[in-house]
């Protein structure tokens, strides 16, 4: 694993830039653009994703549980250090807290691990989603308020994980059409995502703080150690230990800067996030691989 991190990040960089040139010469709206992909195509993927899994019932549980368990031990974190930096945490802590556990870790974990690695990838995936879009939403929107609670439970994407866990779970058959049209929306995700976050970058100026520089070590070294001792606690080993660990310490989730521009909310933290931890993922990743090795 050397330059393969590297060429999964490179779509992501390249939508992104075409977001940003297409967003520089038309008039295109990055929140409208962010809301069709939250609430249309990331729904589709996490569906069809979820219901046609086929690892062990007892190794889903594991995987899902290491994912949340992960998510509160970074909240814990991410809430500690926005006090001492005097930082705003509906701004902040949530790019601190997720990662990019679906568009990039994904592919990678299907590049490293095959089929199986992909598929415990999809499952981490829908812990950290669910939480992403639930406690993530409380807190972008100001906590756990009526406006808040119905912005995360009215999301298209909770019904669409949960109701593709019940789908797998009670054995639901899809019919080939609907597995078609489900898989063809949710290949177009990623990309939207990243298009998207690139369109809201021409009003973005990015300032390097220091901020920014303990928001990365929080990001890097504590997702590392929290998914080693996430592993270590239920007993993942081989490829559900690499999936879990690499995946704790990748960069900030795009999702973190969309959904602050979905709810209307300053994204310029949650962006700069975004950009410097995908373009120092490059090194970092590799890194990654071969300590957990």
């Amino acid at each position: 694993m050397t330059i393969e991190p590297f060429l999964n990040m490179l779509p992501i960089l390249v939508m992104i830039l075409s977001g940003y040139l297409m967003g520089r010469l038309l008039s295109l709206d990055s929140r409208t653009l962010a809301t069709v992909a939250s609430d249309i195509f990331m729904p589709a993927l996490l569906f069809i994703s979820m219901a046609t899994t086929d690892l062990d019932g007892s190794l889903v549980s594991s995987l899902i549980g290491a994912s949340i368990t992960i998510t509160a031990l970074l909240l814990v974190v991410a809430f500690g250090w926005a006090k001492l930096a005097g930082q705003d945490p509906s701004k902040t802590v949530p790019s601190l807290v997720f990662m990019n556990s679906g568009i990039l870790a994904i592919p990678m974990m299907k590049l490293y691990g095959g089929n199986l690695g992909m598929n415990m990838s999809v499952i981490f995936d829908f812990g950290q989603t669910f939480m992403m879009f639930t406690i993530g939403v409380f807190i972008i929107t100001g906590g756990l308020k009526a406006s808040s609670i119905k912005a995360a439970f009215t999301s298209p994407i909770i019904w669409a994980t949960v109701s593709g866990l019940l789908v797998r779970t009670l054995a639901v058959p899809i019919p080939e059409t609907i597995h078609r049209i489900f898989l063809y929306a949710g290949d177009g995700a990623p990309a939207l995502a990243s298009f998207a976050l690139g369109v809201s970058l021409k009003e973005f100026r990015l300032t390097v703080k220091i901020e920014l520089v303990g928001a990365l070590f929080i990001r890097f070294i504590g997702g590392f150690l929290i998914g080693l001792l996430a592993a270590r606690l239920f007993g993942l080993q081989g490829m559900a230990k690499v999936v879990v660990t690499v995946t704790a310490a990748l960069p900030s989730a795009v999702f973190t800067s969309i959904l602050q521009i979905r709810h209307g909310k300053d994204a310029n933290f949650a962006t700069s996030m975004v950009l410097l931890s995908t373009l120092l993922g490059a090194v970092t990743i590799p890194i990654s691989f071969a300590l957990v090795g």
